[in-house]
Parts: structure tokens; C-alpha cells; sequence
């Protein structure tokens, strides 16, 4: 049994990634700040406390570990661009910093690979309506952003025979919340159904369960395939009319929808992790994931 740490494993992403990995059969450590409730995922995980930026150190997990899945990062909650809050340098020391530390730890203690969840707001310009390859110079436009790329070319420099890392550059992740959480779309669907005038938008999604299966992949594939590689991770474009309208006919709810978006959303190219046989749900998954969060605004 493969044995997997993932820090930010209680997170959103984080929790989709340690179900898709308990699935494939790993053996999971989940590195957090909170303790997670027994029932929060649907095999037993061992939890380990711990924080970006803390001085701790990992190596009684680490020595035992297969894979070191990065999945954290220190934030206000709700935000990733603007996260930092009035804090930026702490917000880069913690999570460049402290990623980094961790990275480090992974690979003296000989953890086979490394994988980090980064982010598609590394190419800057969302609107612009580019098709992003993995080659594209990244031009972050806030320290969210930077953090990222600075964070990726950190790992791709430890990358070795020894220890073969790859980062994820994922798009807005979407899907349903773990027991007694929130999922990205929660604000939005409280909001229409008070009456709240909502504004148009629309962005790149990819589905948590999509993105557990990337990182199962990684973990799994020939070493030399990763290579210290980036690997863009998205499914489709989904308008939040589009949405709506769906949850306006589950709920029998008359509140007007917003226009359509009417600018042009950048997207990334994902013939890299579709040639390691990586598949995405497309609009049904989508709409399976919405009736089954739409049932719980209905219970």
C-alpha cells in the first residue's frame, strides 16, 4: 500500500484528493491545523497537527512516506487573491517559505515524489481569451499569483531521479463540501435564492473528484513523465447563468438570473495530462455535482 502525506488534506481540494487516493488504495497522513471530525472522510486517516510556517519537524511521517502531496496554503478564509490581508510578507514567508521547508523535508527523508497544487492565475490575464500551453512565460497579476510560480520553480530546482515532483496548475475547483463545510459555489447560491441581484461571470472549473484523479496519476505514472513538469488541470468554462438556471428549475425559485457573461475566459491546454489518460466529467459531472448540492440546500 502506497503511503501518501498530504498537507491541507482537511481543505476543500484537499479532502477530494485523500477520497480519490483512499479509493486507489493509499495509506493517507493528512498534515493540518485542525483535527478533522472521525466521520469527515470515509476511511480512517491519521492526522498530524501542523501549520505553514511552523517549525516542525516532519521526518517520523516523512521517513515512512511514499508521496508528498502539497495541498495547503495559509490564507484568509474565502480569499486567495487578496489573501495576504494586511500581512503580505507573512503571507509569502508562510507559504513560499513554508512550502519550500516542507518540500525539503520530503526529499532528505527519500519521499519518491512530490506533488503541488498550484494555480492557473500563474498566467495572469483571465480574460483575455488565451489557450494557455504549460511553455507560456507566467505573468501573475497579484501575490496570490506569484506565490504560485515562485512555489513551482522551487520544487521543479529539487526535482531528481530520487525524487520526481510535478505541480498541477489547477482551474477554480468545483464539487461538493465535506460534512459540515462549505463549497465554492455556497455564497453564490444563497445569494439567488434571497433575491440578491447577481452579477455576470463566468471561469475555467474542473471537478475536485477530476483533480484527485490527476494527482492519483501523478503518483502512479513512470517518475521520468513527471520530471519536475507543470501540468494544466481544467474541465470547461462554465457561466454562473447557466448554473443558476439549473438551480432556479431544482427549487421552483422565480428570482432573475444574470446576463451572460460577455467577456472571453482564458482556458489552458490539457493535452499534457491527457496523454498520461487523465479524463474530465464534462457538463454531465457537472450536473450530477449540482443536483447532489442542490439536494442539500433542499434538506
Amino acid at each position: 500500500m502506497p503511503q501518501t502525506v498530504i498537507s491541507g488534506g482537511t481543505g476543500f481540494v484537499g479532502r477530494l484528493i485523500v477520497e480519490q487516493l483512499l479509493s486507489a488504495g493509499h495509506g493517507i497522513t493528512v498534515i493540518g491545523r485542525n483535527q478533522h471530525a472521525k466521520d469527515f472522510f470515509s476511511a480512517p486517516v491519521r492526522f498530524v497537527e501542523g501549520g505553514l510556517g511552523d517549525n516542525v519537524d516532519y521526518r517520523d511521517i516523512f521517513e515512512i512516506a511514499d508521496n508528498y502531496v502539497h495541498a495547503s496554503l495559509d490564507h484568509i478564509a474565502g480569499r486567495l487573491a487578496g489573501g495576504e490581508g494586511d500581512d503580505p510578507k507573512g503571507f509569502a514567508l508562510k507559504n513560499l517559505a513554508g512550502a519550500a521547508a516542507l518540500f525539503k523535508q520530503a526529499k532528505k527523508s527519500k519521499v519518491g515524489r512530490a506533488i503541488f497544487l498550484s494555480d492557473m492565475a500563474v498566467y495572469g490575464r483571465p480574460f483575455d481569451g488565451d489557450h494557455f500551453y504549460e511553455t507560456e512565460t507566467p505573468e501573475p497579476q497579484n501575490l496570490y499569483a506569484r506565490i504560485k510560480s515562485e512555489t513551482e520553480a522551487v520544487l521543479q530546482a529539487m526535482n531528481s531521479p530520487e525524487f520526481a515532483t510535478a505541480s498541477l496548475r489547477l482551474a477554480p475547483v468545483y464539487g461538493p463540501a465535506g460534512k459540515g463545510k462549505t463549497h465554492p459555489w455556497s455564497k453564490l447560491f444563497k445569494a439567488y435564492m434571497s433575491g440578491q441581484a447577481i452579477r455576470p461571470f463566468a471561469s475555467c472549473q474542473v471537478h475536485g473528484e477530476d483533480v484527485g484523479r490527476a494527482v492519483e496519476i501523478m503518483l502512479s505514472t513512470q517518475p521520468i513523465r513527471m520530471a519536475g513538469g507543470i501540468f494544466n488541470v481544467m474541465d470547461m468554462v462554465v457561466d454562473r447563468r447557466d448554473v443558476l438556471a439549473l438551480l432556479q428549475k431544482a427549487i421552483g425559485c422565480d428570482h432573475k438570473l444574470p446576463n451572460k457573461f460577455d467577456r472571453d475566459v482564458s482556458t489552458m491546454n490539457c493535452d499534457k495530462m491527457k496523454g498520461l489518460d487523465w479524463r474530465t466529467g464534462g457538463s454531465v459531472k457537472l450536473s450530477m455535482s449540482l443536483e447532489r448540492m442542490f439536494r442539500s440546500l433542499r434538506n
